[in-house]
Formats: structure tokens, C-alpha cells, sequence
């Protein structure tokens, strides 16, 4: 496609603020370790700025901070300040490089927020940024509500900021109210006073949008939050930021190729779930059930895709289902070293079709069963689930398992933050095998990793079936198993148990593995 000129910027430094405005999102709440392994990672990508929080907000916040800043990352670190004195001395004491110093805009937030008047506010944002660039700090001034505020009067207090020594200006829309237009007619005044930087909201849908006009308007730096999260509708989302700049305008910010791993890091440590349908992240962001679709794209990974998922960690996902067609089908067997002739991939896909239709998500599992039953094979198990007990009440979850492992039976406990998270180290503890002196195999016996884990009622009322979904992973192959059950544990630990058998059976399928043993790391 023709890139449309948007910037005369080669690049565009992005600051993120998941660890202070994504953290004001209802139910989120991250530890200090949580906050640097968040920034670790940001900062692994290539993000120009980090604001590592609100230190004004408690001790333990300014724990937080002080963890980060004494990483000794690549990226200025900040934190969010107030318009008093006291948040830039808290700022001090965490060891940052930098404040952004936030104070009212909108007559709303100066009259009604705060109780002060214009002249007043400018008066403080004066003496401020002239304190906190005398303690050698980076200053940014953000004017809170900036796109409802008077644009004179907005344009005296930011003017008034650089003045007195700031390191850049922010346009803020702080409630996410304003179209790109606005937007264009207040950033292109700032930016004729100094850098500036763009703090956009999705209250309306506008935050990607808002930023483009922004930076078409003479801005050179984003906020934005990984995944988009924040408080009400959310931030503008940085991985979305960085991959539509790079894609349609050639416009370089962070290490693309970190993206999804940068997404992955901030889902875990916030609770949030990736969205499906989100780009560059989402489940469903690569991956293709029609037939059509799958066929095209198998064909030429362009057909149906903007980039490739190569650019952001990805990899691309064919999907089984009602929509499927041989194309896709001899696909997904093949990535699990599964050959068939026509007549055999007819009927397996007839089959696939026919479990689609039932309203059921055709996985790795049941593909390779289909698979097994059409050209008549018995499987055998390497890895089969004998019983599992768990108990949840006290303040420690506990999970038991017994599992067949080969010719053995090994038997192990585990507990964890629930008894599906007991479940779960359970297994690991038992596949670990003996922790003896003996054999090295049976010492570091089977590793795997949960990539993704799901749960859905698919019935209602106390004693409600619920269908487990998980992705496995050993090296380079992967497997997604379902199971189905009243007990949330059983399901997840049979569809996790169900899953690793696969995997070692298509590694027994393929590698020259010793008679009864089980292949390790």
C-alpha cells in the first residue's frame, strides 16, 4: 500500500503509563515485583519513557517506584505529580529521572476540581517546574482536561511552563471527549510553543484516531497504556500505536517484534484478558477458520493479512470448525506431522464440519482423535490421568494427582493461589520424576508450558458444566485440548494431562525414543 505522509518524524518516542494510568483501572492492582517485571520488559522493547506511578498515593507505591527506578533501565523513568510541592519531593525520594507534573486546564478542574483560579495555577505550574528542574528533574507539564479548556488560556499555562525551564508540554484528553478535529486545532497551537506530547483516552473510540491527528499536527510523543487499559473506556493502546505508525506511515517507536510478549507480560500481571478480537494481541488477531479464507492465506500469508504475525511474536493459527476446508484441515495435520490420503482428509473433514456445527470448538485434540478413528488406529497413551482429589478451604489450596506415565504410576501433591493452580504443579511435580541421583531423564523428567488457559459454563445453575480450554507447549510444538466437567479442576487438569499426551506422542512419533521412557527436556 502507498503510505500517506503523516509526520516528517522518522520517530516517535512513545512514554507508557500502564504502571500508573492502566493501574487506575477498576481491579487492578500490581506489586512492586509485578511493576518491574512490566518495565523490564517495556523497556526490552525499545519505550522512550516509563511512568512508573503515582508517588503521592502511599508508601507502598513509593516502593514500587523505587524498585523500578533502580533497575537501571535504558528508559527515563517518571512519576506522576500533582500540582504541590510535596508529590515532587515524594518523586525525589524515589530515585526518578523525571515528574509528569499534572494541573488543572479546564475551567471545570480549576474552579470546581481544586478551587483555584487561572492566574493562581499559573502562578504554581511556574514555581513547580522551576523546583523541580532545580532538583535536576526531566519535567513534562500535562494540562489535565486540556482539550476542554480554553485554547488561550491553555496556551498561556503550558507557554508559561516551557518558560520556566519544562522539558515538553502534553495535550491531555483527559475523559476521552474530543474528535480528531478538535484534537488537530489545539495540538497544532502547542506545538508552535514547544515539544509535545499527546495523552489520548477511548471514551468515544477516538484514541488511535487522536493520535494520528496529533502527530499530524506537530506532536512527537504518545502516551499510551500496553493493551490499552486504564481507567473508564481506557488509554490509547501502545501496541496499536506502534504497529499502525510503523505499517501505514513508516514511522519507527518500539521493537515491533516484542509486542505480544510485551502483551502477554501486562495480561498476567494485571488479570486482564486478552480480548480475541484485539489487534495485534487478540487470539484471533492471525488466526483463520473459512475455508476460503484459510485456503487464500496458506496460499499467500498476504491474502488476508495487513502484516505478517511474524512482526509482532506472532504466529499464524488455522482454525477448525463448521468453516473449515481441506486446505486448512491438511494444514493443521500436517503441522502435527499427520499425513492422510484424500479419502481419509474427506471424511476428516466432514467430521470437523459436522463437530462445528454442534457449536464446538474444534481443537488439536479432537482433530487428531478424528484423525485416529478415520484411519483405524488405537492410540496409546504416554501421559494418562488415574485420579485427582483437591481441596480448597483453609488458606492453602491442595491438589493430589495420580498419573500413568509410560509403564509407571507416579504420584505427587502441589498447592497454588487455587486448586486448579494446585492442579497444575501437581502434574508438573509429577512429571518431574524421582529429583534423585539416578537417570537424568527421570531427573528432569517432562517440562511443558500452559500458554493459555480458559474457562467457559456451558450450563447454568450451582452444578454447571464448565469447558476448560488450554495451549501447551514443549519447544516448537503446541497442542489446544479441551475437556468438560462439573469440577473446574478435573477439567483443567484432564485437558492439561490430555494435552501433554499429545505432545509426547507426536515426539514419540517423530524422535528415536528409548522403549517405555517417556522423552524429557
Amino acid at each position: 500500500m502507498t503510505r500517506t505522509p503523516l509526520t516528517n518524524l522518522d520517530e516517535v518516542q512513545l512514554l507508557d503509563t500502564t504502571l500508573r494510568d492502566g493501574e487506575q483501572m477498576p481491579g487492578v492492582s500490581l506489586s512492586p515485583g509485578e511493576k518491574v517485571d512490566v518495565a523490564r520488559e517495556l523497556d526490552a522493547a525499545g519505550v522512550h519513557l516509563v511512568e512508573a506511578g503515582s508517588a503521592c498515593t502511599s508508601e507502598g507505591e513509593r516502593e514500587a517506584i523505587r524498585r523500578v527506578a533502580d533497575e537501571g533501565l535504558d528508559a527515563t523513568v517518571t512519576s506522576f505529580a500533582r500540582g504541590v510541592r510535596g508529590d515532587v519531593d515524594h518523586a525525589l525520594d524515589c530515585g526518578v529521572d523525571g515528574v509528569n507534573l499534572v494541573v488543572p486546564a479546564s475551567d471545570k478542574h480549576v474552579e470546581t476540581k481544586v478551587g483555584s483560579t487561572r492566574d493562581e495555577v499559573v502562578e504554581t505550574t511556574v514555581e513547580l517546574v522551576e523546583y523541580a528542574k532545580d532538583h535536576g528533574l526531566w519535567v513534562e507539564v500535562l494540562g489535565e482536561d486540556g482539550s476542554r479548556a480554553d485554547l488561550d488560556y491553555l496556551d498561556r499555562l503550558l507557554g508559561a511552563g516551557l518558560d520556566a525551564g519544562a522539558d515538553r508540554i502534553c495535550y491531555c484528553d483527559t475523559v476521552g471527549a474530543a474528535d480528531p478535529e478538535r484534537t488537530a486545532a489545539v495540538v497544532s497551537r502547542l506545538a508552535d510553543l514547544g515539544p509535545t506530547s499527546l495523552h489520548t483516552h477511548d471514551d468515544l473510540g477516538f484514541g488511535l484516531a487522536n493520535v494520528h491527528a496529533g502527530l499530524k499536527a506537530g506532536a512527537d510523543t504518545v502516551h499510551g497504556t500496553v493493551l490499552g487499559v486504564g481507567e473508564r473506556a481506557g488509554n490509547v493502546a501502545l501496541e496499536e500505536v506502534a504497529v499502525a505508525l510503523d505499517r501505514s506511515y513508516g514511522v519507527d517507536t518500539v521493537e515491533l517484534e516484542r509486542l505480544y510478549r510485551l502483551c502477554r507480560t501486562v495480561s498476567e500481571a494485571t488479570g486482564v484478558a486478552l480480548p480475541p478480537n484485539k489487534a495485534v494481541c487478540g487470539a484471533n488477531a492471525f488466526a483463520h477458520e473459512s475455508g476460503i479464507h484459510t485456503d487464500g492465506t496458506l496460499k499467500d500469508g498476504t491474502m488476508y493479512e495487513p502484516y505478517p504475525p511474524e512482526t509482532v511474536g506472532r504466529e499464524r493459527r488455522l482454525v477448525l470448525g463448521k468453516h473449515a476446508g481441506r486446505a486448512g484441515v491438511k494444514a493443521a495435520l500436517a503441522e502435527h506431522d499427520v499425513a492422510v490420503d484424500d479419502d481419509e482428509l474427506r471424511e476428516i473433514v466432514a467430521r470437523v464440519k459436522e463437530l462445528g456445527e454442534r457449536g464446538k470448538r474444534v481443537t488439536d485434540a479432537d482433530l487428531l482423535a478424528v484423525a485416529d478413528d478415520v484411519r483405524g488406529r488405537e492410540r496409546e497413551r504416554h501421559v494418562e490421568l488415574v485420579d485427582l482429589s483437591a481441596t480448597s478451604g483453609g488458606n492453602l489450596p491442595t491438589a493430589s494427582v495420580r498419573l500413568r506415565v509410560g509403564d509407571d504410576e507416579r504420584v505427587a501433591s502441589g498447592t497454588g493461589a487455587g486448586p486448579v493452580d494446585a492442579g497444575l504443579e501437581a502434574v508438573r511435580t509429577a512429571l518431574a520424576g524421582n529429583g534423585g541421583e539416578g537417570d537424568e531423564a527421570d531427573r528432569d523428567g517432562v517440562a511443558f508450558d500452559l500458554d493459555s488457559y480458559h474457562v467457559d459454563a456451558i450450563t447454568g445453575g450451582t452444578d454447571a458444566v464448565v469447558t476448560v480450554e488450554v495451549d501447551l507447549s514443549r519447544g516448537d510444538r503446541s497442542v489446544s485440548v479441551s475437556a468438560s466437567d462439573a469440577d473446574i479442576t478435573r477439567a483443567s487438569v484432564v485437558g492439561m494431562v490430555d494435552g501433554l499426551d499429545r505432545l509426547l506422542a507426536a515426539e514419540a512419533d517423530t524422535a528415536d525414543a528409548e522403549p517405555g521412557a517417556v522423552a524429557g527436556d
